[in-house]
């Protein structure tokens, strides 16, 4: 491969891991494009994970042996079975030492130094004649490494393949690194920064999504509004920093009850408004484990329980139609349940269907201003 046609892998291979959408897409990007630009017939991309001292692949591409997969869940090696990698990590970078890629061939020595050398025994297993390794370094660490191997009768990778590897293990630790600061953007504008929990933009997002499945395959809608009680009171007599405390304890109790409903959801809306969102369970299912929510709140030792409403679409509540409708309802029910004191969840649809209050509270036409709306539902406005 001529100088241009190198350089024109290595623009290929920056603009694959620049367009992927998500982590995986990024890594099979990588792996894709560093076996196409040194001739491979495979590649692999891997982490290393201190805290566990082994390597764990992400990605396998190219011609796969009947044991790997391209998205492995359980591939990993521990460090220590690879002197080289032990003597890069350990050694040579520590010392200061350049990361530099190496190349093992199949007909190496399997012994050495007293360690059975896995990378020579998994290139005569898997019918490989050869490959080039080149570590991942990242924000001045090593981050992992690099992997494309030939087939038996294939030439073998020289010197310069070991080079020109080392600048594509560089290029792909600088597209590591642009998904890492999309990751943590992304994460940061759909999370909630006091309580780790999803925020109100999540939730838009996942309930319109919701609604049109709900729409085009019947599945059952469910949304749990809660309202803290008492957080003013909390920030008023003891402070905002244990009004927080309040509002991170409840978040962890809305947490692990969501958890008792596979896939839903959990969100705090603003101040001391939160959300669980499920999609599936049904409607009973989201009513008991409201009541649950409820409960637990209940005996925090901070703040006075908690006001919870819930709309489902496996209850009488009408078509759903959008995402709006349903907010409305569980808001509406939330309220209703503020009005009563209850100490458990208001259900829209449940006393008496269309005719119920709450549901034709959330539907009549919205008054001028929503503090109005909020009055009314409370039953302190006719």
């Amino acid at each position: 491969m001529g100088e241009d046609d190198r350089l024109r892998a290595v623009v290929t291979l920056a603009q694959g891991m620049a367009a992927a959408q998500a982590p995986r897409d990024s890594w099979r990007a990588a792996a894709l494009g560093a076996c196409r630009a040194l001739t491979g017939s495979f590649a692999a991309l891997s982490v290393w994970e201190r805290g566990h001292g082994r390597l764990r692949v992400l990605v396998n591409v190219g011609d796969l042996a009947p044991d790997e997969e391209e998205f492995p869940e359980r591939e990993t090696y521990p460090v220590h079975q690879f002197p080289e990698i032990t003597e890069f990590l350990h050694e040579r970078w520590a010392g200061g030492g350049g990361a530099n890629a190496w190349v093992e061939t199949a007909a190496g020595p399997v012994e050495r130094g007293g360690y059975c050398h896995q990378r020579v025994a998994a290139l005569r297993r898997r019918g490989r004649g050869c490959c080039v390794v080149a570590p991942i370094v990242l924000h001045g660490r090593a981050w992992g490494e690099l992997y494309v191997a030939r087939p038996q009768g294939m030439p073998v990778f020289d010197r310069g393949d070991a080079e020109f590897a080392t600048v594509l293990a560089a290029v792909v630790a600088a597209g590591i690194a642009q998904t890492e600061r999309l990751e943590e953007a992304r994460r940061l504008a759909f999370t909630d920064a006091l309580t780790g929990l999803a925020n109100r933009r999540a939730v838009d997002i996942r309930l319109d999504e919701a609604v049109e499945r709900h729409r085009a395959d019947g599945a059952v809608v469910s949304l749990v509004v809660c309202d803290l009680n008492g957080l003013k009171r909390v920030n008023d007599t003891l402070g905002h920093a244990v009004g927080d405390r309040l509002l991170e304890r409840f978040g962890s109790v809305l947490s692990l009850c969501g958890a008792m409903l596979p896939g839903t959801l959990a969100a705090r809306l603003g101040g001391d408004e939160f959300c669980l969102l499920a999609v599936g369970p049904a409607a009973d299912e989201v009513v008991r484990v409201g009541g649950e929510v409820c409960a637990r709140a209940a005996e925090l030792d901070l703040g006075d329980g908690v006001a919870c409403g819930i709309a489902s679409t496996g209850d009488p509540i009408g078509e759903v139609s959008s995402a709006r409708r349903l907010f409305r309802l569980a808001d509406a029910a939330q309220y209703r349940a503020k009005a009563l004191r209850s100490a458990k969840p208001v259900v829209a649809g449940r006393d008496g269907g269309l005719d119920d209050p709450v549901v034709r509270l959330a539907d009549a036409p919205p008054p001028a201003t929503g503090e109005r709306e909020r009055r009314r539902i409370r039953g302190l406005e006719p």
